[in-house]
């Protein structure tokens, strides 16, 4: 169970073990899914539009930006920005599992609401990753930098990116896109929690005892979708933190394509609307969708297995 549930006392385990449980879910699904993520961020990062028809755009599906990715920078370059990006999922992981099994475990612990209500795993879902956010964002920058530089590469190293940046943008640097970060991932962890909590109750309502499959089955199919639905709904404010994690980056950027400069959220907004149009928002939608599934799916999935495990270890260990 995902959050704390008054109803299995019994089977709770410790801090740590949720804190340990969420970095190992955040790594394994982080080297799983980084070549969905650097093709999302290139898409993110395109001005020109995502269609054949456009002859200045670098990419325009999944499959040929694959294969052009693959073509002109090799096989690395899609765990590009992987250290960083994978202290971010432990870091991340961590602190999000354990600040919602607290927050939860508050709200029953003051009566004000069920601790598996909708609404209490929304606005749990939320705060904890505002706090898992605030922890890592400076990982997320380096990250983002990271999988959005072409060749030759402007940092070479994770050292040499963090010397480089804070010499030459100040120590702001490392909070770039830090207020559409903290606006989008609000109602998206927020939805995750939920739906994930809703979709499980609902796989259960709807498929009899004998025909459900084993449990991890379930977490994962019920991740997936609690991921595709969360992504859709706030999508356009991961396009515009990437957008603004890139700034002051540009001559990185100048063999993709066109670049811009924006000097706010509402700034970001207003160009990416008057110069792409409304499908500008939703740029990358697809492979973030796809990306969505398989790590909100794995993220649940492996974070249940190691809550599980570590349950059925304490019971091994238990006397009698």
């Amino acid at each position: 169970m995902v959050g704390y549930d008054p109803r299995a006392d019994g089977r709770s385990i410790s801090n740590l073990e949720v804190a340990v449980a969420g970095s190992v879910s955040g790594l394994v699904t982080r080297a799983l899914i980084s070549p969905l993520d650097v093709i999302k961020i290139r898409f993110q990062l395109q001005i020109e539009r995502l269609s054949r028809s456009d002859p200045d755009a670098k990419y325009h599906g999944i499959l040929q930006a694959g294969r052009q990715i693959l073509q002109e920078e090799g096989p690395t370059a899609f765990w590009k920005g992987h250290i960083p990006a994978q202290l971010l999922s432990i870091g991340y992981g961590a602190v999000q599992f354990l600040s919602f099994e607290v927050l939860t475990e508050l709200v029953h612990r003051a009566s004000v609401r069920d601790a598996r209500d909708f609404s209490v795993h929304f606005v749990c879902g939320g705060l904890s990753a505002c706090v898992a956010t605030l922890t890592v964002h400076p990982v997320d920058v380096l990250r983002t930098r990271f999988a959005a530089q072409g060749e030759p590469r402007v940092y070479r190293t994770l050292r040499d990116a963090v010397v480089t940046m804070y010499r030459t943008e100040g120590p702001l640097v490392f909070y770039k896109g830090l207020n559409p970060t903290l606006i989008a991932i609000f109602p998206y962890a927020g939805f995750q929690f939920s739906f994930y909590s809703s979709l499980k109750r609902a796989y259960e309502w709807a498929m009899p005892s004998e025909g459900r499959t084993n449990g991890n089955f379930k977490n994962l199919l019920c991740g997936g979708g609690a991921g595709v639905i969360s992504k859709t709904l706030t999508y356009p404010l991961d396009l515009f933190k990437k957008r603004l994690q890139v700034g002051g980056f540009e001559q990185a950027r100048a063999s993709f394509g066109q670049v811009r400069s924006y000097t706010g959220l509402l700034d970001c907004a207003r160009q990416v609307l008057r110069e792409e149009g409304a499908q500008g928002f939703f740029k990358g939608l697809s492979p973030s969708l796809l990306k969505a599934a398989l790590s909100t799916g794995l993220v649940f999935f492996c974070y249940e297995l190691c809550c599980s495990l570590f349950h059925h270890l304490r019971e091994a260990d238990s006397p009698g």
